[in-house]
């Protein structure tokens, strides 16, 4: 039998999907594009979790390098790093070893869990399936890339689980526009809700990420996918 690890109740928390340097940085491997305005939002997000005490449950991809069907996010390469402010102080890393076991009162230790993956569908990771369907909280926020992938199978496999979830539309990635535009419309016919940071976080000062200096970042931001366009 499973002892329950999962104690701690809270309001809202926060699922980062995937929030790695070859998703999101212009150097990476399969950058977004629409990473200038995605990490922006994404740095709001985590700076108004540390200001609110919120947890963080982030997954990140970790694939062997021997496996030819990967060519992102390989295991010891520097592009899957976490982008560096998506990593609180306190937190804790588990690697993706087909286990279960979790340390009692994980979120009461810790502000983030850190969740790797051999896979795109966390779901498929017992660990991760573990912590995501047993976590009671009243709302999942859900940001990171990428839209058409990750993120919308993190969403639906929440929703399938009987969650509260929210999309924050402007933070998350997408490498195709009109797939992304498909991928979130499927979340809410399954009942998330889209919404913006501004509207859960409220108004922010923060402009500049400082992470990016390609070309595109230093011109206009890449569009919005619009909520209800």
């Amino acid at each position: 039998m499973i002892r329950p690890i999962i104690t701690l109740r809270r309001r809202r928390i926060l699922v980062d999907i995937d929030t790695q340097r070859d998703l999101l940085l212009p150097q990476g491997r399969d950058c977004v594009k629409n990473h200038r305005e995605v990490l922006a939002n994404i740095r709001r997000v985590i700076a108004w979790a540390r200001r609110k005490n919120i947890r963080v449950i982030s997954t990140a991809r970790t694939h062997p390098i021997s496996d030819p069907r990967w060519g992102v996010c390989l295991a010891g390469d520097e592009g899957a790093r976490k982008v560096r402010y998506t990593v609180r102080r306190r937190h804790i890393v588990f690697d993706a070893d087909g286990c279960t076991d979790l340390p009692r009162d994980l979120l009461r230790q810790y502000d983030q869990v850190i969740l790797h993956k051999r896979c795109i569908d966390p779901f498929d990771e017992p660990r991760a399936d573990r912590i995501l369907s047993e976590l009671k909280v009243t709302e999942f926020i859900v940001f990171g890339a990428v839209t058409e992938e990750a993120v919308k199978a993190t969403v639906l496999g929440l929703l399938a689980r009987r969650k509260n979830v929210a999309v924050l539309v402007d933070a998350v990635g997408w490498r195709n526009k009109a797939a992304a535009e498909v991928a979130l419309r499927q979340m809410e016919a399954k009942g998330a809700s889209l919404v913006f940071t501004r509207t859960v976080l409220g108004c922010s000062h923060l402009r500049l990420v400082g992470a990016c200096t390609c070309s595109r970042c230093r011109n206009v931001a890449e569009p919005t996918l619009g909520v209800g366009t």
